[in-house]
């Protein structure tokens, strides 16, 4: 199944970097400099770990479980685009026969976006013009990011969990896909 999803996860970034110009505008048409996109950042890259920190009471988590799967990537016009999904991730035996609460089940259990990208070396800003949860369309994700080698870890400033409403501190490692 991890197979097929990674095949499907870069199925879905090879559409979306193939997509004729006027649907994914250069990065100055989108109104980015090139020094906006940093070369270090660009590429696909593989999730390894996801995890968030309560600010109360400061006990880690992970996320989407001890294994979850997802891409984060980077193209040169100043694109990105990102999916997340949980480990494990409920397996409904038959797509076409789903249940609403499959469904929903399912939705709980990825994040997915994509936009623009601003980086200034220290700071990388989202600007999402399509998500899997709509509320997110048309807002900024703000991260921290740590390049170590072919490691990018990204750090969420603290804010309130969609998850389970605490407040949060939240990291995404990830390694260059080579």
């Amino acid at each position: 199944m991890k197979t097929i999803l990674s095949m499907l996860a870069l199925y879905v970034f090879a559409v979306f970097a193939t997509l004729p110009s006027r649907m994914a505008p250069s990065a100055s048409a989108a109104g980015l400099s090139p020094a906006a996109v940093n070369e270090e950042l660009v590429g696909t890259w593989r999730l390894v770990r996801f995890t968030r920190t309560i600010v109360a009471t400061g006990e880690a988590l992970d996320t989407f479980g001890k294994a979850p799967s997802g891409f984060i990537q980077f193209g040169h016009e100043g694109r990105m685009m990102m999916l997340v999904t949980k480990d494990p991730r409920p397996s409904p035996p038959e797509p076409e026969k789903m249940t609403d609460q499959e469904r929903a089940d399912l939705f709980k259990t990825m994040i997915a976006y994509g936009g623009t990208y601003t980086f200034d070396g220290k700071t990388m800003t989202s600007h999402l013009d399509v998500t899997w949860n709509q509320a997110w369309t048309g807002t900024e994700i703000v991260r921290h990011v740590t390049l170590e080698g072919n490691k990018l870890i990204l750090t969420a400033d603290a804010h309130k969990s969609y998850v389970d409403g605490n407040v949060i501190s939240a990291v995404m490692t990830f390694e260059k896909v080579r």
